[in-house]
């Protein structure tokens, strides 16, 4: 039996409908072994409604340096599969307590090609939350509970353009700029759930500075 409240039905139902062309154009390849990671979506309530965890990484990190993403990271050895894995990062880079964290389930694996990682989305419930915030500032800038209603606002989405030729979708909330595979993942998630607003898809914005990097 289900434990989490009515409004998270449609999310807490998709690990059970949707498939990973759902989610993704990019799949794992058969017959290839990536480098496996989890990140965790984690869906809490608060007094202005529904929200999500979101963290922006800090400008300095070598890699997608400044760019918003979810709690996660790679598979541990000692991880007891991507729902271990995901609640593990997520205590460590925002001091979330995963005592008051309900798993509702995984979606399949995604792709990610220039990094070789296949990632797993575990999607859960934030029944007790805990307070959150930046443990380590090299690794994490901000630490943000994102409403939902201001994701799906039409003025805060938009199609974001790289100079690498990408296109794809973006938000901003809160003072983030959010795109890549955070943006995607999270913008199929809230779509597939039946929650997504009409929005201007001919409005373009460049990625940020920080963005830009390797």
């Amino acid at each position: 039996m289900r434990s989490w409240p009515d409004w998270y039905d449609p999310i807490g139902r998709l690990p059970s409908r949707v498939g990973g062309h759902d989610l993704s154009a990019f799949l794992p390849p058969p017959g290839h072994t990536p480098r496996h990671s989890a990140v965790l979506m984690l869906f809490g309530h608060d007094d202005v409604g529904p929200d999500v965890l979101l963290t922006e990484r800090s400008a300095t990190l070598r890699s997608h340096a400044g760019q918003v993403a979810f709690p996660g990271g790679r598979l541990d050895d000692g991880d007891d599969g991507p729902r271990g894995a995901a609640l593990r990062e997520a205590a460590e880079e925002t001091g979330l307590d995963p005592a008051g964290v309900e798993v509702t389930g995984v979606l399949p694996d995604l792709y990610l090609p220039p990094s070789d990682y296949a990632v797993t989305p575990v999607l859960a419930w934030w029944r007790e939350p805990s307070a959150v915030s930046v443990v380590d500032p090299a690794e994490v800038a901000r630490v943000v509970r994102a409403p939902v209603r201001e994701l799906l606002d039409p003025a805060n989405r938009f199609r974001v353009t790289h100079p690498s030729g990408y296109v794809g979708l973006g938000f901003r909330v809160r003072g983030l700029f959010v795109w890549g595979f955070t943006a995607g993942l999270l913008g199929r998630v809230l779509t597939l759930a039946g929650w997504e607003r009409p929005w201007d898809h001919d409005q373009l914005e460049s990625v940020p500075w920080h963005g830009v990097g390797r």
